[in-house]
C-alpha cells in the first residue's frame, strides 16, 4: 500500500502522426504493457471499437522468446553494418560504437508487432470500454459547463470506474491495490463532436481544455495513468495546443516520413519518422530531467518498433551527386543542436 502511494500519476499526451499509423501502435503498446503487468484497463474511442483495439494488441516477447527475437534483429543489423563498413574511414572503424537506443538495459517488456496477443492473456485482466456511438445512443445529448456531450459522458464513465473499482484510494482493506490504465484514442477530432480541427475559431474552444483539467484532477487522486492521442496536425489554433500541453505531464510528437520529402531522403533511409519530446514529467520537483540527446527517431522493423538516437551517416556513397549532398546538408539543419550543429553552410558533412 505504501508503494502505490509513491507512484506519480502520469497524463501522457501524444501528437498523432499524419495518418495515425505509428501513434496507434504506440497506443497499443501502452495497453499491452498493462495486460502483461496485470493492470486494469479502460479504453475509449470514437473511431474504432475498443474490443477491436484490444484484439490487435502486439504479442509480448517473454524470457527465451525475447532473447531469440532480439538476437535475430541484431544479426540483421550486423549484416547491414558489415556491408557499409567499407564506406567508413579506416581511422573511425576501431572507435567504440555509440549505443543506438536511449537505454541499454531492459525496461518493461518487448512486443512482436507481427503477431497479436493470445486471448488467454486477457482472462486474468479486467477491462472496460467506452465507444462513443454506443454511449450517445443510450441517452439524449447533454451539455454541461461549456463541455460537449461526448466529453461529459467520457468523464462520467472514467469517474464511475475509478470510484466503483476502488482506484480512488478509499477502503484500502477491501481489495488488493491495482493500477488503472486509461487509453483515449484521437481525442479532439470531429468524431468526438469537437470542432477545433475544422475551424481556426471553434465554438467550443474551451471544451477540450476543461475536459483535460477535470481529468487531471481525477488522475491525481487515483491510482491511474492515462495516455491520450490527439490529431495535433489538424488543430489550427495554436493557443489550444499550448493549453493542452500545459495540462499534460508528458507531451510526445510523432512525425512520420510517409508522404513527405524525407521518405526518399538518403539521410533518413534507416528510419520511418522522428520523435519530438516537447515536455517530460516534473512531478514533485522544481525542474525536469534533461535527456542527453534531443534527436530521436523511430523505425518499424520486421517484428519490433524501436525508438533510437538519430545518427547522421558518416559519408555518402560516390553515386550521390553534389546537388543531393547540398540538399542533405540543408535537411540536417532542420535537426536540433545535437545533429544540426554538424551541418554548416551548404557543404556536406565533414568528418
Amino acid at each position: 500500500e505504501g508503494f502505490y502511494k509513491k507512484i506519480p500519476t502520469i497524463l501522457v499526451f501524444t501528437e498523432e502522426d499524419k495518418y495515425a499509423l505509428y501513434s496507434n501502435l504506440l497506443f497499443k503498446y501502452f495497453l499491452a504493457e498493462g495486460v502483461v503487468c496485470g493492470h486494469e484497463l479502460f479504453v475509449a474511442s470514437a473511431k474504432e471499437h475498443p474490443d477491436n483495439i484490444l484484439k490487435e494488441l502486439p504479442a509480448p516477447l517473454l524470457d527465451d522468446t525475447y532473447r531469440k527475437e532480439l538476437g535475430e534483429e541484431s544479426t540483421a543489423v550486423k549484416s547491414e553494418d558489415s556491408q557499409d563498413s567499407m564506406k567508413i574511414a579506416w581511422r573511425y572503424q576501431n572507435l567504440p560504437k555509440m549505443e543506438a537506443s536511449p537505454t541499454s538495459t531492459k525496461f518493461g517488456h518487448y512486443y512482436d508487432v507481427s503477431k497479436t496477443m493470445p486471448p488467454e492473456l486477457f482472462q486474468s485482466v479486467k477491462w472496460h470500454s467506452f465507444y462513443l456511438p454506443e454511449e450517445l445512443s443510450l441517452q439524449p445529448k447533454m451539455k454541461t459547463c461549456d463541455m460537449n456531450s461526448a466529453y461529459t459522458r467520457l468523464l462520467q464513465s472514467i469517474q464511475r470506474i475509478i470510484y466503483q473499482e476502488g482506484f480512488d484510494g478509499s477502503d484500502p482493506q477491501k481489495k488488493q491495490k491495482n493500477i488503472l490504465r486509461i487509453g483515449i484514442q484521437s481525442l479532439g477530432s470531429m468524431l468526438w463532436g469537437d470542432d477545433i480541427c475544422s475551424s481556426d475559431t471553434p465554438e467550443d474552444i474551451h471544451s477540450l481544455t476543461k475536459f483535460l483539467y477535470v481529468l487531471r484532477a481525477l488522475l491525481r487522486k487515483s491510482l491511474s495513468a492515462c495516455i491520450i492521442t490527439v490529431p495535433a496536425h489538424l488543430i489550427q489554433n495554436k493557443a489550444i495546443m499550448e493549453r493542452v500541453t500545459n495540462l499534460s505531464d508528458m507531451v510526445v510528437g510523432l512525425e512520420s516520413f510517409i508522404g513527405s520529402e524525407r521518405e526518399t531522403n538518403p539521410l533518413y533511409k534507416d528510419y520511418h519518422g522522428l520523435v519530438h519530446v516537447h515536455q517530460i514529467p516534473r512531478l514533485n520537483s522544481l525542474i525536469c530531467d534533461v535527456s542527453d540527446t534531443k534527436d530521436l527517431a523511430f523505425r518499424l522493423k520486421r517484428k519490433l518498433f524501436t525508438i533510437e538516437r538519430l545518427h547522421l551517416p558518416p559519408d555518402l556513397s560516390d553515386t550521390v551527386s553534389r546537388t543531393s549532398k547540398q540538399d542533405l546538408a540543408e535537411s540536417a539543419k532542420l535537426l536540433s543542436s545535437g545533429c544540426g550543429a554538424m551541418a554548416i553552410g551548404k557543404k556536406h558533412l565533414d568528418f
